[in-house]
């Protein structure tokens, strides 16, 4: 099906989105995850050669072991988890395909999708506070936010300027992940009280996280003209999003 698509169609660029993301499933469904985010990248550069297509995957910045971040591109990679590994298999792939390739590493995208069925840490947070609901959230992993649009914008930026090889690709500010919730909770005006800060040893997840990623961006600014917002302004593209959908925005 995908195949005579393709064939079809003949787009001049495939940019794949598609992925296995929640990083404790995947450690507990290692065969699945491995279809989704390795077999099927495999089968999409095949494909992409039939028709001579420029192939742009997303990738992840835990294919690092948050040792040494922020990175860029160029760093050793170490991954901590079974998601991990998976998404460096798919780069290896995407590496040796011979194709015309790109791939965009990114961090914790956060945004709003127009069926409002996704969440993230920005929209689980709001739900979360304005329901007055206890969250316990990590308070010693660090990482760049990224702005869904952001994200979006390098992609189509690739796929125009025809660039290829590997780039980092996050939002302006380090940040722990409570830290982002806190000024999530601050932005929307809501009550920090229900926040609990919880340690990674002390959540006890099924796969393992880098502490502290990020990602160094100049390569992206300069040949992709990559122009992140800061999550200050992240969050007013999401409280601006979500005005126009308040009928339909509830989890």
């Amino acid at each position: 099906m995908v195949m005579n698509v393709l064939i079809k169609h003949k787009p001049d660029c495939i940019i794949n989105t598609a992925a296995m993301t929640n990083v404790d499933a995947c450690e507990q469904n290692k065969e699945e995850c491995r279809r989704l985010n390795v077999d099927a990248v495999r089968y999409l550069t095949s494909a992409c050669k039939k028709i001579d297509a420029h192939f742009v995957q997303l990738s992840t910045d835990f294919v690092f072991d948050g040792e040494n971040g922020p990175y860029k591109e160029d760093d050793e990679t170490n991954p901590l988890s079974f998601y991990a590994q998976s998404k460096l298999d798919s780069e290896k792939i995407v590496e040796q395909s011979n194709l015309a390739w790109t791939i965009i590493r990114t961090i914790i995208i956060y945004g709003v999708v127009d069926d409002l069925q996704r969440s993230n840490v920005v929209l689980w947070t709001i739900n979360s506070l304005r329901d007055k609901k206890t969250i316990s959230v990590i308070s010693d992993q660090h990482r760049s936010p990224t702005l869904a649009e952001d994200l979006a914008d390098a992609c189509i930026q690739a796929a125009i300027k025809k660039q290829t090889g590997l780039y980092h690709v996050s939002g302006k500010n380090m940040m722990t992940i409570l830290e982002s919730v806190q000024q999530t909770a601050d932005f929307f005006g809501l009550d920090k009280s229900f926040i609990k800060p919880i340690t990674t040893a002390e959540l006890n997840q099924a796969a393992k996280r880098p502490l502290k990623t990020g990602f160094i961006i100049d390569k992206a600014i300069k040949d992709l003209n990559y122009q992140p917002h800061s999550f200050a302004e992240g969050l007013a593209v999401v409280k601006q999003q979500l005005e126009k959908n308040k009928n339909a925005y509830k989890k």
